[in-house]
């Protein structure tokens, strides 16, 4: 049953692609996922350009908050679709598929962030917001909620600090982020009997819920460098079966959705820690530094001392010292 508060999802007849492309903000070409970055924009900005339809795509290393104030419509995340009444939270992390179909009356803010600093931020200052930056969610608020209320002076303050261009403008715009990463949270225990469990997110399908599934057990092993073949057992399905739900739900093998998962912690960390090479492969579960050069470069192109040089060019020292204190 939809719990209190939470828009109902749908099964999708047919939603899948079998190339899923890659954007910033959709229509836009895709950057490094490390890119220091805060986007606000209305939705309708972008979505008019598209006749309200925004085919299935992802963004790698980016999330996505949108505050859907009028209108509605509907969006599909992970082959769930979703009824949208306004006003509603939805909260795509980096690398989940999803799309939307827009009523023309559409609007309403949507912040776009790099993903890896903010998680680095939150680990550090307020870890429990680590699951709902990790993963989506799509909540129905009601008006008078006081945790709601909240949301559009959020949004508002970030919208300000993109455009400031003044000292001080990473920090504040940081803490405005997990400040709204704090009031959803609050929206979400209280809307939701528990947003921990995949089972309170409404009568999901089963193959989305055994992706849900894999994804959390995925965040929690990543780091022992479990072979696919132990996801598929935890899961009670054959290594087969979950790599052909990844490549319908998400276009890709569940060995790429795995290594996808540890590039990402591994660009975070060389980005926004002190932690050396070595280090930083036995934290991933890598047996050595040279094995861990291998796979990175061969899925990146650059070993992690180039890459970790490249992105501390382009971003500030105030940038990398306020994730990594």
């Amino acid at each position: 049953m939809t719990q209190p508060g939470q828009t109902h999802p749908t099964h999708p007849s047919s939603a899948r692609t079998s190339s899923i492309p890659a954007y910033v903000l959709y229509g836009d070409q895709q950057p490094p996922g490390w890119m220091d970055m805060v986007q606000v924009e209305r939705i309708p900005e972008r979505s008019s350009l598209y006749q309200y339809d925004i085919a299935p795509h992802i963004h790698d290393g980016l999330i996505q908050v949108l505050h859907v104030t009028e209108g509605g419509g509907e969006v599909f995340i992970d082959g769930v679709h979703w009824e949208i009444e306004p006003p509603t939270l939805i909260v795509i992390p980096s690398r989940h598929v999803h799309g939307f179909h827009f009523r023309p009356s559409i609007d309403g803010p949507v912040v776009t962030a790099a993903q890896q600093p903010l998680e680095s931020l939150c680990a550090v200052g307020a870890p429990s917001l680590l699951p709902f930056l990790r993963r989506p969610l799509v909540l129905h608020v009601p008006p008078r909620q006081r945790h709601g209320q909240a949301l559009t002076p959020l949004f508002e303050a970030i919208a300000r600090e993109t455009h400031l261009h003044t000292p001080g403008e990473v920090a504040a715009g940081s803490a405005l982020l997990m400040a709204l990463f704090v009031q959803i949270a609050r929206l979400a225990h209280l809307l939701m009997a528990d947003p921990a469990d995949p089972a309170a997110r409404g009568d999901r399908p089963r193959k989305a819920a055994q992706l849900e599934r894999f994804r959390a057990l995925l965040d929690e092993h990543f780091r022992e460098r479990w072979p696919v073949e132990r996801y598929a057992e935890e899961l009670g399905i054959s290594a087969g079966q979950l790599s052909r739900l990844c490549r319908d739900q998400l276009g890709q093998s569940a060995l790429d959705v795995v290594n996808a998962r540890v590039l990402h912690e591994a660009e975070r960390e060389l980005v926004y820690s002190i932690l050396g090479v070595k280090q930083i492969a036995g934290l991933l579960g890598f047996a050595d530094e040279a094995y861990f050069g291998r796979f990175f470069k061969k899925h990146t192109g650059r070993t992690p001392t180039e890459f970790r040089a490249a992105a501390i060019e382009r971003l500030s020292p105030d940038d990398i010292g306020l994730v990594t204190g």
